[in-house]
């Protein structure tokens, strides 16, 4: 947005009174609170689905060799998995996934002292997901799905002949995107007696949730300042570069 638009949008805001600005910010607020127990309710009934259990023996490509899906629990009892838009043999990096990405180191801290895991997983090989590692500093467990089916059964991972049908049934059939890869997220449970249940998976703007750079913009009055959904998002160590434009998936 240039300077002379950004100037007009502030000088058509409505300016009022404390008591008139105290007055609308009491009804929002009352709003805000119906938002936080629908939200309460709402992640009440996601821990309320029922479960599938996995029949596949997923074997995955880490730095450290060959590690199973229990493996990626590392000893807690609940997983879940971002699915990182990586190509193989593309040298895009999605800006979209990298900035989620980005949220998970710093919450890492707190979410596996309360019994959570997190990986990454592309299909990528993992000569090629060890040097955008490397360059954006991530220290989470990220590892390859090369010759295994796993993206393809959670819905992020398409054939050609399902690309050129033109709409993959993404997000569960209600997002018509067409690509090879696409993102989400999915949530595992392990029970004590190591079977592994499938719990959820979010897609699209469902994985908007883990991404708290969201919530501090959406608090300011620019909100996400889009031209284009999230057109100003860029790989972390790119934003010196001006002037150019971003896109989440392309």
């Amino acid at each position: 947005m240039s300077n002379l638009a950004e100037k007009k949008q502030f000088a058509q805001k409505r300016v009022v009174s404390r008591d008139e600005w105290l007055k609308a910010r009491k009804a929002l607020l009352a709003e805000e609170k119906a938002l936080t127990r629908a939200r309460d309710r709402l992640s009440a009934a996601r821990r309320e689905l029922p479960w599938v259990k996995l029949e596949k023996d997923y074997v995955f490509e880490g730095s450290g060799g060959s590690v199973t899906l229990a493996d990626l629990f590392d000893g807690r009892s609940q997983l879940i998995v971002q699915h990182f838009m990586l190509t193989p043999g593309s040298d895009h990096i999605c800006p979209g996934c990298a900035f989620g990405a980005d949220h998970v180191d710093a919450a890492r801290m707190h979410f596996e002292n309360a019994d959570l895991s997190f990986a990454a997983i592309s299909r990528a090989p993992l000569s090629q997901i060890e040097p955008v590692r490397k360059r954006m500093g991530w220290k989470f467990n990220w590892v390859s799905s090369r010759g295994n089916s796993f993206n393809y059964d959670f819905g992020v991972s398409f054939t050609p002949e399902q690309v050129a049908s033109g709409d993959v049934g993404y997000n569960f059939g209600t997002t018509p995107y067409a690509a090879e890869e696409l993102h989400g997220m999915s949530v595992f449970a392990k029970d004590e007696a190591g079977d592994i249940f499938h719990t959820y998976s979010t897609y699209a703007r469902g994985t908007e949730m883990t991404v708290a750079a969201f919530a501090f913009l959406d608090m300011a009055p620019k909100g996400r300042n889009e031209n284009g959904i999230m057109n100003w998002v860029r790989l972390h160590d790119e934003y010196e570069r001006k002037g150019q434009e971003g896109s989440c998936c392309h």
